[in-house]
């Protein structure tokens, strides 16, 4: 079982490391949507921003992921000693 919770703990950290490194991405994504410059055509338009909600959506479902699996922790008594860390 302390096998188990520690592969538990070692998942939601990775998933909440991407939904960083992927909400990160989204913002710097959408400032460059935003943030006026000298000519951008429309279908770059298009495309940055579709990207910068496809990488934010991507954020929301690893945040999402990270918590079920800190419920999962917070379940079992072995969970909550990884938590305390």
């Amino acid at each position: 079982m302390k096998q188990n919770v520690k592969e538990i703990y070692e998942k939601m950290i990775d998933y909440k490391q991407y939904a960083v490194v992927l909400l990160a991405f989204g913002a710097f994504l959408y400032l460059g949507l935003i943030i006026p410059s000298v000519e951008k055509s429309e279908i770059g338009l298009y495309v940055i921003a579709a990207a910068s909600i496809l990488s934010l959506i991507g954020s929301i479902f690893f945040f999402s992921r990270s918590k079920l699996y800190r419920n999962k922790l917070a379940e079992t008594d072995e969970g909550q000693d990884y938590l305390m860390k």
